[in-house]
């Protein structure tokens, strides 16, 4: 079994098929092939790159798809409620069970309100992981990013804000407002 066509003289642009960049298939080789070995280990790179990157996106897996998320309209009933700490005990078990942004999202607000910034900051984090475009999350964590005094990274989720809400969006104007308000300079 031969590999893909390995250029010889990238000048003339000729191409050898009887080279293979694979360990274990060794095509007969004359002297001036031991002398310079060609594309064999950047292939082997590659390949060995791609493998990585397959592991790495395999990780994912058991992270369950959108479609996979428990009702939360009870849950987001106790956060309309104001009875954040039992949407936060709620949400940290199901967290444990659920990896969605809207899950980490919702704990973190609970957490925020019950002015548990250390631990709202980790599920707001986890919330942008699994989903680098959740709105919501992205103003959340900067409105959490103001009442800990950290307006230039609130900065920051404001312009992000503005890059997935080119037209507007009531996150972005909710955000602006809390950025206003604490004395934050656009």
């Amino acid at each position: 079994m031969s590999g893909p066509a390995m250029p010889v003289d990238a000048e003339r642009g000729a191409f050898r098929t009887d080279r293979t960049p694979w360990p274990g298939i060794r095509p007969h080789r004359t002297p001036h092939h031991t002398a310079r070995r060609g594309w064999g280990g950047h292939v082997r790179a590659g390949v060995l790159a791609l493998i990585l990157g397959a592991a790495t996106t395999a990780g994912a897996v058991d992270t369950p798809p959108s479609d996979a998320l428990p009702d939360l309209a009870s849950i987001r009933a106790l956060i309309y409620s104001g009875d954040y700490e039992k949407a936060a005990a709620e949400l940290g078990g199901l967290a444990t069970r659920v990896r969605h942004a809207d899950v980490f999202n919702l704990l973190g607000y609970s957490l925020r309100q019950l002015k548990r910034y250390d631990e709202a900051d980790r599920w707001y984090r986890e919330a942008i992981y699994y989903d680098p475009t959740h709105r919501q999350a992205i103003e959340y964590q900067g409105e959490l990013f103001i009442a800990t005094g950290r307006l230039d990274k609130a900065k920051e989720n404001l312009v992000t804000l503005k890059i997935f809400c080119r037209n507007g969006c009531p996150e972005l104007d909710k955000l602006q407002k809390a950025y206003a308000e604490a004395g934050g300079k656009q």
